[in-house]
């Protein structure tokens, strides 16, 4: 006996001190991952990052420009090492995006969140790379082949045809002002002054880049940039014009109807309202009728205001879709998301287009949250089942909202 115990004793001393050991030493290897040293790196890393993401959308903005201005001297086709760098460096940013907004998930500990934030800024580094070589290679050619007043001649030709294009962006407006109230025209007057203004800049900055090439001693290039630069604002200002009028017109068109169904849908609420218990009752009641005044404070100015009464209806619905939960059957749910479907549409379509608006411009948080607002829509737009589609619609909304609000912070933050 003492001789087993002999060898016994030591071997659980030996291998129970191995043990605790190995147990002390993971806990130290999990607590420093989620150390604030560790958490601080992490932070300096997704910073790192996002710094480079806005970075390369940035550079894709100008280097749009370079491809257009290839384009209108080869024809209409940029080249193929232009076509291919951006289409290559678009793919990057688009993943890269969604990867930084994933850096936001709190159950990733500091760690695995800083090896993916260095990932995203090797990706985005590597595209920055390739945009700076293509273009370099290109400014080569453009050197041999092109002269600056071929390129002054191919944006004049450029600007006539946008110019004709896009006709009086006033007349829009004023049609406009004419049916609805004043804040429904804002963002369509605000877009139009934007067109109009940006065509102007356009001409002037030709005017100077036609006098730059006619002298050998200066750049024709900065003002040609520059005046592609604003005839792409011009084209973009015009599309959000021509966005805001559909908008407010379809709003216009469709509100009687949704209010319709709207009033349809607290009906059946108030239905399933005798069919629950008595708490849960009450819950619902004071939901209903909540829905109906507001659905009463917001009809009499809906002809008026048609896209303020659209975006109202469609979280009116949203609401009341929370508070009746599971007490309606799967055909309820479905017939009630068909009918809500068009207003969120249309509310999440006016959100992204105002979050377009601020974020394009932003920080990569704004930027990450818009680029998800984008998707989201994306998919509500094109999906075939009306319950997952409006579970898109929604969460565009509160992307787009989201995206706003950081975009806004961020320029409180730089003044």
């Amino acid at each position: 006996m003492d001789t087993v115990l002999g060898w016994v004793i030591p071997a659980v001393v030996v291998f129970g001190g191995t043990a605790v050991l190995a147990m002390l030493i993971g806990w130290a290897v999990r607590a420093s991952r989620r150390s604030p040293r560790a958490r601080a790196s992490a932070d300096r890393a997704r910073t790192d990052a996002g710094a480079a993401l806005v970075r390369l959308d940035d550079e894709l903005g100008d280097f749009d420009i370079d491809v257009t201005l290839a384009g209108s001297m080869y024809g209409g086709d940029a080249p193929p090492v232009l076509r291919h760098a951006k289409m290559s460096a678009q793919h990057v940013r688009d993943q890269a995006f969604g990867s930084f907004a994933e850096l936001d998930d709190p159950a990733l500990v500091p760690v695995e969140r800083e090896r993916r934030a260095k990932d995203v800024l090797a990706r985005v580094t590597k595209a920055l790379a390739e945009l700076d070589a293509a273009r370099a290679q290109y400014a080569r050619w453009t050197a041999e082949h092109r002269s600056a007043g071929d390129e002054v001649a191919a944006v004049r030709a450029r600007l006539t045809a946008v110019q004709r294009q896009l006709g009086d962006p006033g007349a829009l407006v004023a049609s406009l002002r004419g049916r609805f109230d004043p804040s429904e025209c804002a963002d369509a007057e605000a877009a139009a002054a934007r067109t109009q203004a940006a065509l102007a800049e356009a001409s002037a900055r030709l005017d100077t880049a036609e006098r730059g090439a006619a002298d050998p001693t200066r750049n024709a290039l900065p003002d040609l940039a520059a005046a592609e630069r604003a005839l792409r604002d011009a084209q973009d200002a015009a599309r959000r014009l021509d966005q805001s009028a559909e908008r407010l017109t379809a709003a216009s068109d469709s509100v009687a109807a949704q209010f319709a169904d709207a009033r349809s849908a607290v009906r059946q609420a108030a239905a399933l309202r005798e069919q629950l218990e008595p708490d849960a009752a009450v819950r619902l009641g004071t939901a209903i009728a909540r829905a109906s005044a507001e659905l009463d404070a917001v009809e009499p100015d809906s002809a008026r205001r048609p896209m303020h009464a659209v975006d109202r209806i469609a979280r009116i619905r949203d609401g009341l879709d929370l508070a009746t939960g599971d007490a309606r059957s799967a055909q309820q749910r479905l017939r009630g998301a068909q009918t809500a479907l068009p207003g969120t549409l249309a509310t999440a379509a006016a959100a992204v287009s105002r979050a377009e608006g601020v974020a394009a411009t932003a920080g990569a948080d704004a930027r990450a949250r818009l680029a998800l607002a984008q998707r989201a829509l994306g998919d509500a737009q094109r999906g075939t089942d009306a319950m997952t589609a409006l579970d898109a619609a929604r969460r565009a909304i509160r992307h787009a909202e989201d995206a706003e609000a950081l975009a806004n912070y961020d320029r409180l933050g730089r003044r």
